[in-house]
């Protein structure tokens, strides 16, 4: 199949993004697009919630949001799940924007977060993956990849990392093409972004700016359970982890480590920090720096 132009085709070993160019949306989909542990899982969590109005999910959050690029699960069994759900839909990708289909009765999603924090979250994260079970299910042979270095030594190294952000999104120059993208087209009706750290800091007010945009009703009657469900802490004791019952990941409560903000920065030595201010400075622009790192030391 051809691509819709002008897609770009992004595949890994475990994605591809051509799974989009057939997809049949419909008028009210929600799609949810993010770098790795930018706060994914959170946002879908909370757009469930203002879609459901209700604090108990019908289903697991992976099944009911499913992330369509995966090729853990068959593509067709992924677009009947969604064919079936009577509800608006939310689904999640990892794909930036520009490979994904922009269809105007849609709201995408984009979450940022630190990329320093992003970095950490995702170091541990992979440590988490089965990778056995995940080439069971994707038919593929299992990857053999090295030992992790020490957190900080891979830090510096992600912080370093040049290549083809394309072929690897999951590095600093893709996560950087994946919201400077973004940014250029924060200003499209149906395009919104959404900062991990303003979650943190004003759950309830960043929900209801998010049920404004979807243009969802706020019932005060139970939007205190509503609120509730979505801090980390719940989804953290009810282990409401991505992968649904597929066993891809080793720990389900472990995908939800620490939930905090400033720990890449942290890790870093003050002319490292230099580096990598000089790094994404040549990667995005101002402005989007300004709103994604909110350093006050900048």
């Amino acid at each position: 199949m051809v691509p819709p132009t002008p897609l770009w085709h992004y595949t890994s070993p475990d994605e591809d993004s051509g799974r989009w160019w057939d997809f049949p949306f419909r008028a009210g989909d929600i799609v949810v697009s993010t770098r790795s542990k930018s706060g994914t899982t959170w946002v879908q969590m909370i757009c469930l919630l203002l879609v459901l109005a209700s604090p108990e999910l019908p289903d697991r959050l992976g099944r009911l949001s499913p992330w369509l690029d995966w090729l853990v699960e068959p593509k067709e069994e992924v677009f009947a799940r969604l064919a079936a759900q009577a509800h608006r839909r939310v689904i999640k990708t990892h794909t930036p924007l520009d490979g994904v289909p922009l269809d105007d009765r849609a709201t995408y999603i984009v979450v940022g977060r630190h990329p320093l924090d992003m970095a950490v979250s995702f170091y541990h994260h992979r440590d988490n993956i089965d990778r056995g079970r995940m080439a069971e299910l994707t038919g593929q042979p299992e990857r053999d990849l090295p030992r992790q270095p020490p957190l900080h030594e891979w830090l510096v190294g992600f912080v370093d990392w040049e290549g083809d952000a394309r072929a690897w999104l999951d590095t600093l120059p893709g996560t950087m093409l994946h919201l400077s993208d973004a940014w250029a087209r924060r200003h499209d009706a149906n395009v919104v972004l959404v900062h991990y750290d303003d979650l943190l800091a004003d759950l309830d007010g960043s929900m209801r700016r998010l049920a404004g945009l979807l243009g969802l009703p706020v019932d005060e009657a139970r939007w205190p359970a509503l609120v509730r469900a979505a801090t980390f802490e719940s989804m953290r004791a009810d282990a409401r982890a991505p992968d649904g019952d597929l066993g891809v990941l080793k720990d389900p409560i472990a995908f939800f480590r620490r939930g905090k903000s400033g720990e890449g920065r942290a890790l870093l030595q003050p002319g490292e920090m230099a580096h990598y201010r000089d790094r994404v400075a040549a990667m995005a622009p101002d402005d989007l720096l300004a709103w994604l790192e909110r350093d006050p030391e900048v």
